[in-house]
């Protein structure tokens, strides 16, 4: 499964004109609506693709075959299919594929961040001689809710609650 950050609007715009599956449908062969902004679908190398738009993001899982390199409209059918899923990608997250892949880093970093507080937070408690227990209660429920937070993929949260756990000792 894949995630990719959708521009802001974007959604809206893409509901009002049918949804996910109606813009599917202009880039790949075989598309089925799961719901308003959700697709079951398949074109050329890719037997299977589902979609959906879940909070500001597009989540997408894609099965790929391996053409027959020896056959030349094999390889050209393989490349107009990859051709087609980059403009899917452009049209339904609102960015190139640099912008896209500047977001994905965007996302992990945050992830990354709130990880490292919560082992920074664990260590210093560990370390520390006399801190009361009201801050050592109020940082182990910030870090349940950035784990939480971790867990259900809101990398946003999670590094908004870091900075607040790592400012609780300074």
């Amino acid at each position: 499964m894949e995630r990719f950050d959708v521009r802001r609007g974007l959604i809206k715009q893409v509901s009002s004109e049918g949804g996910l599956s109606a813009l599917a449908e202009g880039y790949f062969e075989q598309v089925e609506s799961t719901g308003e902004n959700s697709f079951l679908g398949s074109h050329g190398i890719m037997t299977s693709i589902s979609g959906s738009y879940e909070g500001s993001a597009l989540l997408i899982d894609v099965t790929n075959v391996p053409p027959n390199f020896d056959d030349p409209e094999e390889v050209k059918s393989a490349m107009d299919a990859r051709k087609r899923w980059t403009l899917f990608l452009d049209d339904a997250t609102g960015y190139n594929s640099k912008q896209r892949g500047d977001k994905a880093k965007e996302w992990a970093k945050k992830a990354s961040k709130a990880k490292s507080a919560i082992s920074a937070t664990r260590h210093f408690i560990e370390m520390a001689d006399s801190l009361p227990e009201d801050k050592i209660s109020e940082a182990e429920s910030i870090i349940a809710e950035i784990e939480q937070a971790l867990e259900s993929n809101d990398n946003t949260k999670a590094a908004g609650r870091a900075e607040k756990l790592n400012k609780l000792f300074n």
